[in-house]
């Protein structure tokens, strides 16, 4: 399962190389949200463009 709550619990109970595998259930999820925010962060924030489009009239 790619649920980490899901996966814990197996993990644990299993042991060996589930437990080995397990920060990746944990690390990854959190990774790809911060590189996701940081991408549209880049690619769909308003860019300030110099003054405002009411003084530029």
């Amino acid at each position: 399962s790619v649920n980490p709550a899901r996966s814990t619990g197996p993990a644990l109970v299993v042991g060996g190389w589930a437990l080995e595998q397990l920060w990746m259930f944990w690390v990854a999820p959190i990774l790809g949200g911060a590189l996701g925010a940081v991408v549209y962060g880049l690619v769909a924030s308003p860019r300030a463009t110099g003054a405002p489009a009411a003084a530029r009239r």
